[in-house]
């Protein structure tokens, strides 16, 4: 990735910031509003701001990805992973290939070897209840599972801070949990004998609820059209089905008959003063961080949609400075008072008693579960004499609070 276009992105993300620093200084040090000229000229370079963002944050990911050095990678069988990748490489073209045509022409297309592979993946949905009207599905190929995870990450941030643990089966995971912070050791006198105090142990259950894309259905003709891009368009709809509803599942769920959303579970560390339904103040973040145990401060960070973004944006500390803070430079993410910050638009607006902001050390505070990975299902005959075909995505997952003294939540008041 080349360091000097993200050089000249950071600087002129500081540039536009200063340029709109400099509107607002100029309407306070003459102590009126902004005039329509400077609330235009506001409004594009907040509007460039933002673009700006986006391309850093995906050239900063760039740039991570570069820094591995694969070449060093050693398998288990103590062979440099470049001189095994090749055959890997090569049988996940193999499969890729085959799922391609197994998408456009199901499982008669494919030629025996292909069959074969595509049945060594096979995914048995028998026992998973009824309502699936087919006895399997196929693993979607890495490139296709690329496709999907970021577009789910896309749509929820929160899934790219969690802990996510992937399992191989759908049974009930025990999770167990301890909060012992209340108790603390004793001096002992001479001769005297050590007190008792036993550990509390609790525990939650985390299970594997099915998240659907729903059906996707295209004409026969444009299956058999080759200069259609099916291999990239159905996983993309697929996933940003799926990532929508999982991404607003983690975050507002109800715990009954789907995971336990953020907002839902997580204990709120500061509620708004009365008048505040849409807007907050410095000293309500400064209080929600606060809120938080010294012990997760480290790690912690801001969760919310990009509206809550936006109020915070405008707001300054006692000293009239910014909150928020552009990347002073590149590998630098930008901050709210001193604290990384992500977006995930599933999260709640502004608005009357809505929880907007969460803060905390999210890894420790939230899991997700994952049961193996995304997968797609073809239906033929259903639609036959519509010559049409169905595809439908699905993915196993859940998730929960699961220390809740890592994550605080700001909620607006009530009027």
């Amino acid at each position: 990735m080349p360091t000097s276009q993200l050089t000249r992105l950071v600087e002129e993300q500081n540039k536009t910031w200063q340029r709109m620093l400099d509107i607002r200084s100029a309407a306070e040090t003459d102590g009126r509003d902004l005039t329509a000229e400077e609330r235009t000229n506001w409004d594009a370079a907040e509007a460039r701001l933002t673009e700006i963002g986006a391309d850093i944050d995906r050239m900063t990911k760039m740039a991570a990805l570069e820094k591995i050095d694969r070449s060093q990678i050693v398998t288990a069988t103590g062979e440099p992973e470049d001189r095994r990748s090749g055959d890997r490489e090569e049988k996940a073209k193999r499969y890729a290939d085959a799922f391609g045509i197994y998408l456009r022409g199901g499982m008669d297309r494919l030629s025996p070897d292909q069959r074969n592979l595509m049945m060594d993946n096979e995914v048995d949905l028998r026992a998973m209840g009824a309502g699936i009207d087919t006895a399997g599905g196929f693993t979607v190929p890495d490139e296709f599972r690329n496709v999907m995870t970021e577009t789910m990450k896309a749509f929820g941030g929160l899934l790219g801070l969690a802990e996510v643990i992937p399992t191989g089966t759908g049974a009930d995971l025990k999770w167990p949990t301890n909060d012992d912070t209340g108790n603390e050791g004793e001096i002992l006198g001479e001769n005297q004998p050590a007190g008792e105090q036993d550990l509390m142990l609790g525990g939650k259950t985390l299970k594997a609820h099915i998240f659907s894309s729903k059906q996707v259905k295209l004409s026969m003709a444009l299956l058999q059209d080759s200069a259609f891009p099916l291999d990239s368009w159905v996983p993309k709809k697929l996933g940003e089905r799926i990532g929508r509803r999982a991404a607003r599942a983690w975050t507002t769920g109800t715990g009954v008959d789907q995971p336990e959303g953020l907002t839902t579970g997580a204990v709120v560390g500061k509620v708004g003063a009365n008048g505040q339904t849409t807007s907050l103040v410095y000293d309500d973040l400064v209080d929600l961080e606060h809120s938080v145990d010294s012990a997760y401060r480290p790690g912690a960070q801001y969760l919310m949609h990009d509206s809550t973004l936006k109020l915070i944006r405008k707001l300054k500390d006692t000293q009239g400075r910014p909150l928020w803070v552009p990347i002073p430079a590149p590998g630098f993410p930008s901050t709210i008072n001193g604290f990384g910050y992500t977006l995930d638009n599933s999260m709640p607006q502004p608005g009357a008693s809505a929880k907007t902001i969460a803060f905390g050390d999210f890894k420790a505070g939230y899991v997700i579960r994952q049961v193996q990975a995304v997968q797609t299902l073809r239906l033929v005959e259903r639609y036959a004499e519509y010559l049409q075909v169905a595809f439908l995505g699905f993915s196993r997952m859940d998730g929960m609070i699961q220390d809740s003294s890592a994550i605080r939540m700001y909620q607006h008041s009530a009027s």
